[in-house]
């Protein structure tokens, strides 16, 4: 019963897999704000492509 109780013990006290999950919060925060910042950044660009080819249309 007492190599159980230490086995046990033993798995209780291993934090090995707490590293990676850390690591993968993070990679998902990032992603997430990634996702965010693009999806305001592509109405930016596709009203400043708008804007350009516009003024290459009138000027022909």
């Amino acid at each position: 019963m007492s190599k159980f109780v230490n086995v046990v013990r033993a798995i209780m006290n291993d934090e090995s897999g707490q590293d990676l999950i850390e690591y993968a919060l993070v990679a998902g925060l990032i992603g997430l704000g990634a996702v965010a910042a693009m999806g305001t950044l592509a109405n930016s660009i596709t009203t400043a492509f708008t804007n350009v080819g516009g003024q290459l249309t009138n000027a022909t």
